[in-house]
């Protein structure tokens, strides 16, 4: 058992990992998912938490604020829009600026993770 009472020794840290990945792959999620079509907030967060089966456990409070940060730098726009009778719904489309920002984000994330195989396959860690 660890000192926080966790009965699984290293539940913590691979909580702590998880929690750092996801925050430096929010980003990339977000515009990948928006890559596709136009969502508005609620739907994106949805799709978010589906899509990254507990490991991309993003929140609201993350979500929202980087939304705002996207669209402050010109990678997304939002507009309101109401279907029918329902109450008009924030949309966020990708720009070109964030399709060419989506890009360079892949990039950067196949490196890490080719460099990162690499690594573990170097040290005898993964399977070729």
């Amino acid at each position: 058992m660890t000192e926080d009472g966790d009965p699984t020794p290293g539940s913590a840290t691979i909580a702590r990992l998880r929690r750092e990945l996801a925050r430096g792959t929010t980003e990339l999620a977000v515009l990948s998912v928006l890559n596709v079509r136009r969502r508005y907030g609620y739907e994106l967060l949805k799709e978010l938490r589906q899509a990254g089966e507990g490991v991309l456990e993003i929140k609201e409070g993350t979500l929202y604020p980087l939304l705002h940060r996207l669209e402050d730098s010109g990678h997304i726009v939002a507009t309101w829009e109401a279907e029918g009778r329902s109450r008009p719904r924030k949309y966020y489309v990708i720009t070109e600026d964030g399709r060419a920002y989506l890009t360079m984000l892949r990039e950067e994330w196949s490196g890490l993770v080719e460099a990162m195989r690499q690594l573990l396959t170097t040290l005898g860690e993964v399977p070729e």
